[in-house]
């Protein structure tokens, strides 16, 4: 079989408009309006973890109301501070590394072999503990605003919205 010249995979470059050369990847870089290249370390170090969702900026491709993708790095010992109630959205989460456990009504899951994982659906509660150093990559769907854990003193913790999908 014969491969074709002209086509070459290119995962680790990009083209310089300003120079027309190839480069180095540069993380969090967008291409062009439908295309985004990045890092999900450095970019999720940039948003608490969130890759994908409603709260990125509109027109980005990164702006989504159907999913939400969230790349956690959670030292050992760190929790969520209330458990997330309410839930009106179904969530994978994977175990990339670590040992982290998953705590839903009446059930603790613990997660240690790398892609380890937990599917939970809409209404039921969960929290969190990383017991070791860990990574987990998170999806949520429908991606809806109201579930964000804020700094204590700037509005209601970890409490979901009055009405869901409104943010209020």
């Amino acid at each position: 079989m014969r491969k074709s010249s002209s086509v070459q995979p290119c995962s680790v470059a990009t083209v310089s408009p300003a120079e027309g050369v190839f480069g180095p990847l540069i993380a969090s870089r967008r291409v062009n309006s439908s295309v985004y290249v990045g890092n999900a370390g450095a970019d999720a170090a940039l948003d608490k973890g969130w890759l994908l969702g409603h709260f990125k900026e509109p027109g980005s491709p990164r702006h989504s109301e159907d999913v939400e993708i969230k790349w956690g790095v959670h030292p050992r010992g760190e929790e969520r501070a209330l458990w997330a109630r309410g839930e009106v959205r179904t969530a994978l989460l994977v175990l990339i590394s670590g040992r982290f456990r998953v705590e839903l009504p009446g059930r603790s899951v613990l997660l240690e072999r790398q892609g380890d994982y937990v599917v939970w659906g809409r209404g039921v509660d969960h929290s969190w503990v990383a017991e070791e150093d860990s990574v987990v990559l998170t999806v949520r769907w429908p991606s809806v605003p109201g579930y964000a854990v804020v700094e204590e003193g700037a509005g209601q913790v970890g409490s979901p919205p009055l009405f869901p999908g409104t943010g209020a």
